[in-house]
């Protein structure tokens, strides 16, 4: 149904959409002021009463990763299937595509993977800084680290599927570890994730008297680990090997 032009409250074809008549849906009138969430997979329909001016914000979170990853690919065959016929003549065939994914979706897969590259490395600071005043295992139960496993599994799962594609491919640096951790636009993101945990897990209380500090830092953890990053495998590796030391679980979510 994605993209699919229709009228819930008109005929629908249930030859094209079967099952469509048992749908169940919400209807709201949306005033001035006010914002409307829609969560992830939820088909929607709008209906202007006069004349609006619509502000949408498009977001995605390690939940629906996958399915962005998925998206991208589908514009990705769709954006090379249109040029196909200039492929002998094009001198950067592969790079067009990508340019042509980044004008018609909003990002190309090396936006996309620059951006869980660096978001994966901020949630393994988080985790390495609360190590030092708390003790995490596998039998750690704080919801804070507990959230930061599940994020950076969600991130996994689309890097495995990442290593059929040419980001399999050493791309070249994509993230520099020690440099990262004295990048300002870097260290403003790991500012406003750390905010962010605490916001969501105002109970966690990473600094209590009763937890052995580890003595183990970012720092230290760099020389167990890929200095850099430049494609999917590193990122993999990057990711176990920090979960392995603290001898947290690598499962699929």
């Amino acid at each position: 149904m994605k993209n699919s032009v229709y009228d819930i409250f008109e005929d629908v074809s249930e030859s094209k959409f079967p099952g469509f008549k048992k749908a169940v849906w919400l209807e709201c009138t949306q005033t001035k002021d006010e914002i409307i969430f829609v969560p992830s997979g939820w088909f929607h329909q709008v209906h202007n009463l006069e004349d609006t001016i619509s502000i949408n914000h498009n977001w995605f979170n390690a939940y629906n990763l996958d399915w962005v990853w998925n998206l991208l690919v589908g514009d990705y065959n769709v954006a090379k299937e249109l040029i196909e016929d200039i492929r002998d003549i094009c001198d950067d065939f592969e790079g067009l595509c990508q340019r042509n994914l980044a004008a018609n979706t909003g990002m190309n897969f090396h936006d996309f993977f620059t951006f869980i590259t660096r978001m994966s490395f901020a949630n393994l600071v988080q985790l390495s800084n609360i190590a030092q005043c708390s003790k995490i295992d596998s039998e750690t139960t704080c919801p804070c680290v507990q959230h930061i496993v599940l994020n950076l599994s969600y991130v996994r799962k689309v890097a495995l599927k990442m290593n059929s594609t040419i980001l399999a491919e050493d791309g070249g640096m994509l993230l520099d570890i020690r440099k990262s951790l004295e990048d300002p636009a870097f260290l403003e993101l790991y500012s406003a994730m750390s905010r962010t945990y605490k916001k969501l897990h105002e109970q966690c209380r990473h600094h209590s008297e009763d937890r052995k500090a580890s003595k183990t830092s970012i720092h230290d953890l760099i020389d167990m680990v890929v200095s850099r990053v430049s494609n999917s495998k590193d990122l993999i590796s990057l990711i176990d090997c920090i979960l392995r030391q603290y001898d947290l679980p690598i499962d699929d979510p």
